[in-house]
């Protein structure tokens, strides 16, 4: 046991030898520990701590930081004496076990630091230390040949003193791919074309670098469609320098089908899709979209995805509250309301639940917390639940963001008319008017001040905000979101009707833009942005602009060149029908129609109002609503279009192979095979409608031959018509928008 005298000299004795080059506890200690992953969720930042030591998320908090590894465990983690016996350097170094594994090697950077901060009486900052503003990364983007050199980065750190730092070898690199390496030192490799984004990380400071790696085509030469309009030059420039050439353009027959699965959720009438394929007009396309942005159906289908958005369902609202929701909803989009005003609409609401339709937008997020995170994912793409309990890691939000903001929402009110709930015990079950109002008071407290939070924005530059007399903090909210300035919101919309169409958003996940998940085409992202602002918002201005676009109309069929491509637009990804458009494919195809709760009989899955998947406590589920369920339709609990599933499992395929609307749609006695076989229908006939309607083409020569084959040879011909139904069904080409 070394006694105090002699320990109190070894520490003026270090001091003095090493106070010059001490390393910074919050400059380099701190990004030792995040290099390390010290203060990693899975281990020492831990909420709880691993091992006796809990550190600061990510080096959050660095004061709080300091005082445990100096003064926690009673100071038994440093040994001021034998600066190498320090437990701070001994178990990262696996000199002693570990449970975290081994951090660091004894003659790595890392350690050095380490030893040196200890040997120099482990020195805090002091108070005037510069503060890091800005940290700079080169190269931002580049793109170089797959399998060639690598990529070396250089990392420089900003201070608020105006002086500069390389950083290089003290910051954290993850790469968004699997299939890219990035060494310790920063140096980016791979093997095989691939796009990444690497998070450069330096303290509380984090910098995206856009790196793509290109197939090695000495000879390449592009070939593309003529472009369109902008979104195609865009599109094109981008696919020219990684070297991939884009599919051509689909033919008519697939294009109509895709166009009317997208814009109404409907195959095309057998009628329509045999004039369009048979017309020679150049226009016809630009005709056809024109014709079904101003359909009933369109409507339908966009009032289906933003009562999902918007959360339109009835055990929260109750029945009269979901009816007014949902023909609001439809009335908005009917009018091509812009989407600013739509939102502010929102936002700002109040009233009766049954007479002001926008109000049960809040009726169904009950706490500040909940109205916060939604209304902030929806709106404006931010993710922002992890800044919850901590800044966030991903991202440049921080705890005092999410409470500032969680306090724009912290005055609503409810005023309960009535609640007739036939469940006593369940709380979130309200049946009855309600009155959404603004209370006078009412603030959210900042959790890591223990204060009121104040306000601000979730803007690009300064947030706080002041309240004024002339306006209530939603209507402040509400002029900020509806502003044309506000690009956040802008883009957020923007990138939402791409998806929509392309099935691939320009940044993806659709509502998660930060800088650590940049959009793939940052070009394309503004055009698309400025498209909607200088069209006043409008959705069908927009989408519009895209339907007409060649690359919109690619054929799915891959080249050479695009065939691993699924993140840049060189060609159609063929996806799964989503659960309404399957099911009204199929009855549309078999010309008859299937039962769902509360609704008349012939109501197709795209005009739903509400959600009941088989589940509503109070109305027996009927076998449409259990089919949607089965297929991943959104029970309207989030605002995220990731609450819809679009995953194929086995129940699916036992479902479309015998299941009860397969088998009812099949056997149906005014259904289309009931009809060829009570009539005087031919089998090419037959067989003509079935393709049209279900395929949107004719059936090929060979399949008409052999078809016809299997027919002539059977015993019973509406047996035989049925499995030729049945097959078509289960096939690829049905079940897929290509």
């Amino acid at each position: 046991m070394t006694s105090p005298a002699l320990r109190l000299v070894a520490l003026l004795l270090i001091a003095g030898s090493a106070e010059a080059a001490a390393p910074s506890f919050r400059h380099d200690v701190m990004a030792v520990l995040s290099r390390s992953g010290c203060n990693q969720g899975t281990c020492h930042g831990n909420q709880n701590g691993k091992g006796g030591l809990k550190l600061s998320l990510r080096g959050q908090d660095a004061s709080r930081d300091y005082r445990e590894l100096t003064h926690g465990l009673r100071g038994r983690r440093i040994n001021s004496v034998e600066p190498a016996a320090s437990l701070l350097l001994q178990k990262p170094a696996m000199q002693i076990p570990h449970e975290g594994g081994k951090r660091f090697a004894l003659d790595s950077r890392e350690y050095d630091i380490f030893k040196r901060w200890i040997e120099a009486g482990h020195p805090d900052d002091p108070a005037d230390l510069p503060r890091l503003t800005k940290l700079e990364v080169s190269p931002r983007q580049l793109t170089t040949v797959a399998g060639s050199e690598p990529v070396p980065l250089k990392v420089t750190a900003h201070f608020s003193n105006d002086t500069t730092r390389d950083v290089t070898q003290l910051a954290v690199y993850e790469s968004s791919s699997i299939a890219v390496t990035v060494s310790p030192e920063g140096v980016a490799s791979c093997d095989k074309p691939e796009l990444t984004t690497i998070s450069v990380r330096y303290l509380n400071r984090q910098a995206p670098v856009r790196l793509e790696f290109i197939a090695n085509r000495p000879n390449f030469v592009f070939d593309a469609p003529e472009p369109a309009n902008r979104i195609d030059e865009l599109v094109f420039q981008q696919l020219e320098r990684l070297k991939m050439n884009p599919s051509p353009v689909s033919d008519d027959s697939t294009f109509l089908r895709r166009v009317y699965l997208d814009l109404t959720g409907l195959l095309p009438p057998v009628s329509k899709a045999r004039e369009f394929v048979a017309s020679s007009d150049p226009n016809k396309r630009a005709a056809v979209i024109d014709e079904l942005l101003s359909s009933e159906e369109f409507v339908d289908q966009q009032a289906q995805r933003w009562a999902d958005l918007l959360r339109a369902e009835e055990k929260t609202l109750d029945a009269t509250g979901l009816k007014t929701y949902h023909e609001w909803i439809r009335e908005c989009v009917e009018a091509d309301k812009p989407l600013n005003e739509w939102a502010a609409e929102l936002i700002s609401a109040r009233g009766s639940t049954y007479k002001v339709p926008a109000t049960n937008f809040f009726r169904a997020l009950r706490t500040p917390e909940e109205r916060a995170e939604s209304t902030a994912q929806m709106m404006l793409g931010v993710r922002l639940t992890c800044a919850k309990c901590h800044n966030h890691p991903f991202d440049r939000w921080t705890q005092d963001d999410y409470y500032g903001w969680s306090n724009f929402f912290a005055r609503i009110d409810y005023e309960i008319i009535e609640n007739k709930r036939r469940d006593k015990s369940d709380k979130h079950e309200f049946v009855g008017e309600q009155i959404v109002k603004i209370k006078p008071e009412g603030e959210v407290t900042n959790v890591r001040t223990g204060k009121p939070a104040g306000l601000r924005f979730l803007g690009e530059a300064k947030n706080d905000v002041q309240e004024t007399a002339e306006s209530d903090r939603l209507q402040q909210l509400a002029d900020w979101i509806r502003s044309p300035e506000n690009r956040r919101f802008a883009a957020t919309q923007a990138n939402r009707l791409w998806n929509q169409v392309m099935g691939l958003g320009v940044v993806d996940p659709i509502d998660d833009f930060r800088d650590t998940n940049p959009p793939v085409n940052p070009e394309l992202l503004q055009l698309l942005t400025n498209e909607l602002i200088a069209g006043n918002f409008s959705s069908k201005h927009l989408l519009r602009l895209i339907l007409n676009s060649r690359t919109y109309q690619l054929s799915s069929v891959p080249n050479a060149t695009n065939a691993d491509d699924e993140r840049c637009f060189s060609h159609c990804i063929p996806r799964r029908l989503t659960a309404e458009q399957t099911l009204d494919a199929i009855t549309g195809a078999l010309e008859t129609s299937v039962r769902f709760g509360g609704h008349d009989v012939g109501t197709r899955a795209v005009q739903l109002i509400g959600v009941r998947n088989g589940e509503f406590r109070y109305a027996k589920p009927e076998v449409g609503d259990q089919f949607l369920k089965l297929f991943g339709r959104p029970n309207r609990l989030q605002s995220c279009e990731c609450e819809r599933s679009n995953e194929t499992t086995l129940a699916q395929t036992f479902e479309m192979v015998s299941g009860e609307v397969i088998a009812h749609s099949l056997s149906a006695n005014d259904n289309r095979i009931a009809q060829a076989v009570s009539s005087d229908q031919t089998f090419d006939e037959f067989l003509d409608g079935l393709y049209w309607s279900a395929l949107t083409r004719a059936p090929t020569e060979q399949e008409r031959l052999s078809l016809g084959a299997y027919v002539d040879k059977a015993e019973n011909r509406r047996a035989a018509l049925t499995d030729i139904a049945w097959a078509v069904l289960n096939s690829n080409e049905f079940l897929l928008r290509r």
